[in-house]
């Protein structure tokens, strides 16, 4: 890019916003517009948080969403010291943890054996996003998660969710669905939780979906 040439325009320079670009541009001007936060592209993923679990942990919270209306999370190399054990989540609500049978779910589960059903509940003190995993070495599960309205207080939160993981019997398995909170609140945080025992590792990175 030219010194006298900025986003397609020679002497003063236009002003740049999210929603609101001016000129012509090539791959420079683009990049380091994107680099200003400028640059206009609806649904880019933004990274909030990562973290990493490496020792035995209770769980794993996240506790700041930003403004974003939808959030997507990844889940790598899930691992708890026992077998048959899911990932689950529950919200936090103005800083409390619900921890009520109040989530409802509805699932989708098959393995490689073949086996195939539906999974569903009105009154669960968690919400589930993976099939059970088991526990050795290379027995990890793999999910992305979204999540819909949880900072909006006038709504529902919701989510939907792709699992992947081996089970104790050592059978591929694979678990789709969606979640939800059945009451209007507030939602500023989320607590990731195996239904056995601790974490023992896992990647976790929570992404808020800009102007979703």
């Amino acid at each position: 890019m030219a010194d006298d040439l900025k986003y397609g325009y020679k002497g003063a320079e236009p002003t740049q916003s999210f929603g609101n670009n001016t000129g012509v541009f090539d791959s420079n001007d683009i990049n380091n517009l994107i680099a200003d936060n400028k640059w206009t592209s609806f649904g880019q993923l933004e990274l909030i948080e990562t973290q990493t679990v490496t020792s035995a942990t209770a769980y794993v919270d996240f506790t700041s969403l930003g403004s974003y209306n939808v959030h997507f999370m990844t889940v790598n190399n899930f691992k708890t010291p026992a077998g048959n054990s899911h990932m689950g989540f529950r919200l936090f609500e103005s800083g409390v943890i619900e921890s009520a049978a109040v989530y409802q779910f509805a699932r989708q589960q098959g393995q490689s054996d073949g086996t195939f059903g539906e999974l569903k509940n009105t009154a669960q003190d968690e919400g589930i996003i993976s099939a059970n995993i088991g526990n050795e070495t290379n027995h990890r599960g793999h999910l992305y998660i979204y999540w819909y309205n949880l900072i909006d207080s006038s709504k529902y939160s919701f989510t939907t969710h792709h699992s992947t993981c081996i089970t104790d019997a050592g059978h591929y398995a694979m678990d789709f669905g969606s979640n939800v909170l059945p009451q209007a609140s507030a939602v500023d945080g989320i607590r990731m939780i195996p239904n056995t025992n601790t974490i023992n590792e896992g990647t976790f990175s929570l992404y808020g979906i800009r102007y979703s």
